[in-house]
């Protein structure tokens, strides 16, 4: 089963970025999985200079991180959970990550907890699955190929969510998928219609489960729509896409896109 979205991230969006010093690939999951996980994602980064570092978009995805240079598999495997605001990471060390990247309505079955836990810091993946975590890391850390990454990946995630009692959807979850068909271009007010609960009963729901408001969530999944059309160049200008996804004016547009992006929208795209 496939997914209706899939987030973009800087280096596919500005080529530039791609050179010996930084290096960003990323592989599809298995048919089984595609409805739970985004994409599998690998970075390899020198600190030299004129690196620009590495820019983390919001993207109402969840990572489980794996530091592939880590010594031991203790610390190696970490949760970065909902992000609202661009991060430009730049290591003084060279690093070589291994990413999974989780959707957001999956992400707590497959982690075992609330995503608000993660909302104010990282949490390493022992403190989630316990020893279980560690044996996993260990065969991520040793794996001989991408191939075989991935391999290991998959039994772990298909093992959990074999595992987990099926249950209804949550308000959540149903939520999520307004989210997903209307490409985020729909008010607070309009989504808790659909889902036939009040607004207030929809702030707390996502607050409780994710951490995060419906609005924001609204917000990053529109952006990100933006982002897919600006990538595939199906567009005529700038203010007709601006509108289509209901920012108000150019100047809201360029706002959110400084917000969610880190840079002047300009840069990413022909002059209009």
């Amino acid at each position: 089963m496939t997914h209706p979205y899939r987030p973009l991230h800087a280096p596919q969006l500005q080529p530039q970025l791609h050179r010996p010093s930084h290096s960003f690939r990323e592989f599809a999951p298995s048919r089984r999985l595609a409805s739970h996980v985004a994409t599998y994602w690998t970075v390899d980064f020198l600190p030299v200079p004129g690196n620009q570092g590495h820019r983390v978009i919001p993207d109402g995805c969840v990572d489980i991180i794996v530091d592939l240079r880590a010594s031991s598999s203790r610390q190696a495997a970490y949760v970065v959970g909902l992000t609202t605001r661009v991060e430009v990471l730049r290591f003084a060390q060279a690093r070589s990550v291994w990413g999974i990247r989780l959707y957001s309505e999956s992400a707590g079955t497959i982690l075992k907890t609330p995503l608000s836990t993660f909302a104010a810091n990282r949490v390493f993946m022992e403190e989630l699955w316990g020893q279980e975590a560690l044996d996993w890391v260990e065969k991520l850390l040793t794996a001989n190929s991408i191939t075989d990454r991935i391999s290991v990946v998959e039994q772990q995630l298909n093992r959990i969510l074999a595992a987990a009692e099926a249950s209804a959807p949550t308000l959540v979850y149903q939520s999520m998928q307004y989210i997903y068909d209307y490409k985020g271009n729909l008010s607070v007010t309009d989504l808790a219609d659909k889902v036939n609960f009040s607004e207030r009963h929809l702030r707390r729901a996502f607050d409780r489960e994710l951490g995060l408001s419906p609005k924001e969530m609204l917000g990053i999944v529109r952006f990100q729509s933006v982002l897919e059309e600006l990538y595939s160049g199906d567009y005529s200008r700038l203010t007709d896409l601006a509108l289509q996804h209901g920012y108000y004016d150019q100047s809201h547009f360029a706002g959110a896109f400084m917000r969610y992006y880190g840079l002047p929208l300009k840069r990413l795209t022909r002059q209009q």
